[in-house]
């Protein structure tokens, strides 16, 4: 099928056309899942559900120490430079290997501590002794994926996507037929390993041209430059996650089960539209601003990406706050109507992250640690502060106020930092 030629031209509505074919059949994928979920497990069902969610992003994070942005980045660079590929590697398999002997200890021997904590009972210690089953398939997904994503190979990206999804809803909505809720959250944790092994037989081949396997050694040569990237993945997806468990918390304690689950469900909706935009930044951004050296360039390039996409993106956003009720009827179940109300608040919160990731992503190109960290930090430092605030007078209306509140902050925070590259000066980055 021929794109159409003004999008055949454009090289970031190119990948977002395609990104948007998958994330449309995941979105029709995630409906069936997302509905039979609500309907035989309700609201608290869907609550522990978004708590097992919030540890697995939590681990392809620290199973890998974080080093994604700084594969994708590296692996965009030296392409033909089979020198430094090995390096870093090496550095990545002493990180990896590392990290899921650790990672796997504390999941297993710790699983009864881990059920109690996240879902108040000791019936789930199995959920956590099969994650940790599957954590050195977790850190490999997410180094291999970070290849995929820094040679922009978005045709495979996509049909990765699809089947890896395709099949983790067949398994899901298996265990949840034959197990209930048990079932499910077991089928979350094995979803990696089905992930990993997609991602081989699809790129598996290809793989081999820029990982040496046989060439790898027990050696750090990278380890300075993939430190920093560890420290910016630990603030922004550990520290992120960690923040909504305490928040769905918080919310379970001082209102009730059902609204958690209600606040996690808008959750999952965000995250579903936000897949539209998420492979944006890792297969064109990210690798494209590791290439710009100029302030000047950069300007040239903002312009580009927000005269492309913000368009698209408000757009969508105003379709789906139209049909909202329709979305919740069709995803859920009548008892999550109540949701309703916080829908405006969610995406004009997700609008303002967009516009201002797409800024922040210069700080991860150019691995400027402490810019991207104190700006995360005071992004999720006012989310919690102002859930707190809100919360006791808005309910859990409050709640994803304070996520609008903290992201304008947070926008803020990003477009001080970088005001010198909007100077009329041409400086050197």
């Amino acid at each position: 099928m021929k794109l159409p030629k003004i999008i055949s031209n454009n090289l970031i509505l190119k990948i977002t056309s395609l990104n948007s074919l998958v994330v449309g059949a995941r979105l029709l994928i995630s409906l069936v899942v997302q509905n039979l979920l609500a309907q035989y497990t309700g609201q608290a069902g869907i609550a522990k559900v978004g708590q097992l969610r919030n540890i697995s992003s939590m681990l392809m994070s620290l199973t890998s120490l974080g080093t994604f942005n700084g594969v994708v980045k590296y692996v965009s660079e030296y392409k033909s430079d089979q020198k430094n590929l090995l390096k870093l590697f090496s550095t990545l398999y002493v990180f990896s290997f590392t990290a899921s002997i650790v990672i796997f200890f504390i999941l297993f021997f710790w699983a009864p501590y881990f059920s109690n904590k996240l879902f108040l009972s000791d019936t789930y210690v199995i959920v956590f002794k099969v994650m940790a089953i599957a954590v050195p398939f977790i850190s490999m997904n997410r180094i291999f994926n970070g290849v995929i994503n820094g040679i922009s190979d978005y045709k495979k990206h996509t049909k990765i996507e699809f089947i890896s999804h395709f099949l983790a809803a067949v398994l899901l909505l298996v265990s949840l037929y034959f197990y209930s809720l048990k079932g499910v959250l077991v089928a979350i944790a094995l979803i990696p390993i089905i992930q990993f092994t997609v991602l081989i037989f699809i790129f598996g081949k290809l793989l081999k041209d820029y990982v040496n396997f046989k060439a790898i050694t027990f050696k750090i040569p990278f380890f300075k430059q993939l430190l920093g990237f560890t420290a910016m993945s630990f603030v922004a997806t550990v520290l992120s996650n960690y923040v909504e468990i305490d928040i769905r918390t918080l919310i379970l304690d001082k209102i009730s089960e059902a609204e958690a689950g209600s606040w996690t469900a808008m959750n999952s909706i965000s995250k579903i539209y936000m897949q539209f935009l998420i492979a944006i930044f890792t297969l064109y951004i990210l690798p494209k601003y590791a290439t710009i050296n100029t302030s000047f360039e950069f300007r040239i390039e903002l312009k580009k990406i927000y005269k492309s996409l913000v368009p698209l993106v408000f757009a969508g956003m105003i379709l789906i706050y139209l049909l909202r009720n329709t979305l919740i009827e069709l995803i859920f179940t009548d008892a999550f109507l109540g949701m309703a109300i916080l829908f405006k608040w969610q995406l004009a919160g997700d609008f303002v992250r967009f516009i201002a990731n797409v800024l922040s992503y210069q700080f991860l190109a150019k691995k400027q640690i402490k810019y991207f960290i104190y700006t995360q930090l005071i992004g999720l430092l006012m989310y919690v502060m102002f859930s707190r605030c809100f919360l006791p007078y808005f309910g859990t209306e409050g709640v994803v106020m304070a996520l609008f509140v903290s992201n304008l902050v947070y926008l803020g925070a990003v477009l001080f930092t970088l005001r010198k590259l909007f100077s009329g000066q041409n400086v050197s980055l």
